[in-house]
């Protein structure tokens, strides 16, 4: 889960402006000029490569065995490109939906499952900017140990001065910063890249090879795949985001290769780090292993200098992403309320154009979340599965709209081979979000119905600003669903049976 600043500045005014797609004026100089397919493919890299991949050893060693893990990249990467290819497919085909997750939503399903996507979609990006910072932490811990795995009073304090310096400067305007994504883009991949080198030359077979199928208290293959679906979909958020640069392409088919190469590209690099790291360390070693566990591999393999690199990779790439993730959640509840489908009072920008209450809401409840996180000893792992969580219902309705667009014909013109190829793209996309829902299990699923109801407050606003009626009977029904299952997520959690 990555976007770089530049990026960010680039994909807000695409998303958060729908009606000005002929408007490019608006946009900075360097975004009007036409994107090639090298300069497309490093923004799909950019945009998918962020903290997760720097923690995945022991987050897949903590679910599965190599050859369960396999298996589960095999699953997530056939997913992930046909959700690729269903964002992409949408954005040429229905180019009057500019708005991602949240336009394909209330397309599709209307009003409340459109606000249900984009609310989903923000808490995903705010509660993933929590866990940014307890890893940012964790990783300063390298240097000083009293911040321990980020999740200590002294982390929480600095995590929190963090996260209000960087809203101070989004207050005051800060959108895009060519030296800082320069700068974490080399964080992001240098690192990444000696890493595979160095581990690829500690390779062991036989270390690979002993407990292939996962160790005696890992469950069955089934058990342990299922275990790997919400990281690995963890580390691929932000592949959604590809489509937005579509207008400014220089050939609108460079968008298509661009995305399968980026995606190929970020497939291979998650997949040798994991995989080799295998090959250093046993499974239970490698889940014993306190994030970001890249740095202990890499000091197994070549000595403490090694975990010094990949620490340092690590704090200048989150510093820069959480910058951009902190305006991608703003802006998720900025522009449904141009909308209409949040209060207006979230409309709100200053005279830098910062969406200030938007801002104020994200960061207030970033920062309520790390202090939870404190009483809760939550760790790294926990809040990343429940980001995750809080993403699948949008990624599935997403699915859902190119399906029945499908199906309808919809943005076709009477094309009838590009309608089928869609159809079984849409349904695998479809397909593999609900084995999503299934593989998070019960507990992340009423977690997300305990995040999910506040919003039906928030949307009960927003009508009322419009003076439009709350519910439609379709609608009520959905609600009074979702609140049954945030109350028995709400007693689980009071009697101890449920946490995070």
């Amino acid at each position: 889960m990555s976007i770089s600043s530049q990026s960010w500045s680039a994909t807000a005014t695409v998303v958060a402006r729908p009606s000005s797609s002929a408007g490019k004026a608006g946009l900075p100089a360097t975004a009007q000029r036409p994107l090639r397919l090298g300069a497309l493919t490093a923004l799909v890299v950019g945009s998918m490569v962020g903290s997760g991949i720097f923690s995945l050893p022991q987050n897949m060693a903590s679910a599965a065995g190599a050859g369960a893990i396999v298996l589960g990249w095999l699953v997530t990467g056939a997913g992930m490109l046909a959700l690729a290819l269903v964002y992409q497919s949408l954005a040429l085909r229905q180019p009057g939906l500019n708005n991602g997750v949240y336009a394909y939503a209330r397309a599709s399903g209307g009003d409340l499952v459109g606000f249900g996507s984009a609310w989903g979609y923000w808490m995903s990006a705010w509660i993933g900017n929590a866990s940014y910072l307890v890893i940012f932490f964790a990783a300063l811990a390298t240097f000083f140990p009293q911040f321990g795995e980020g999740n200590n009073a002294a982390a929480i304090a600095g995590a929190s001065v963090l996260l209000w310096a960087l809203h101070g400067l989004t207050l005051a305007g800060v959108r895009s910063a060519t030296f800082a994504n320069t700068l974490t883009t080399l964080a992001k991949l240098v690192p990444l890249l000696l890493f595979v080198g160095f581990v690829a030359a500690a390779f062991h077979v036989d270390t690979f090879t002993s407990g292939f199928w996962g160790s005696a208290k890992s469950g069955s293959v089934f058990e342990q795949v299922k275990g790997t679906m919400l990281i690995t979909v963890w580390v691929f958020i932000g592949i959604e985001g590809a489509s937005v640069y579509s207008g400014r392409a220089a050939r609108r088919s460079d968008v298509g290769r661009a995305t399968l190469l980026g995606f190929v590209a970020v497939l291979a690099l998650l997949m040798a780090v994991s995989l080799l790291s295998l090959g250093v360390m046993a499974q239970d070693e490698l889940a014993g292993l306190k994030n970001p566990s890249m740095a202990g591999v890499l000091e197994k393999a070549v000595g403490p200098w090694g975990a010094r690199l990949i620490s340092v990779g690590l704090l200048v790439s989150v510093g820069g992403a959480l910058l951009a993730w902190i305006l991608l959640a703003a802006e998720t509840l900025f522009t449904p309320a141009q909308d209409g489908l949040m209060p207006q009072a979230l409309s709100r920008e200053n005279a830098k154009g910062s969406p200030t209450a938007a801002l104020w809401v994200t960061n207030g409840l970033t920062q309520l979340l790390l202090l939870v996180t404190l009483w809760s000893n939550a760790t790294y792992l926990a809040l990343i599965l429940l980001a995750t969580s809080m993403i699948l219902v949008p990624y599935l309705f997403t699915g859902l709209h190119a399906l029945r667009s499908a199906w309808t014909g919809t943005g076709y013109d009477g094309e009838v081979q590009g309608r089928s190829r869609d159809l079984a793209i849409a349904g695998v996309a479809s397909v593999y979000c609900v084995w999503l829902l299934y593989a998070a299990g019960p507990a992340y699923l009423l977690l997300s119905a305990l995040l999910y109801a506040p919003g039906l407050a928030v949307f009960a606003w927003a009508r009322r600003d419009r003076g439009l009626k709350l519910f439609s009977a379709t609608e009520g029904i959905a609600a009074a669903v979702l609140l049954a299952a945030a109350a028995v997520a709400a007693y689980m959690l009071v009697t101890g049976t449920l946490s995070l």
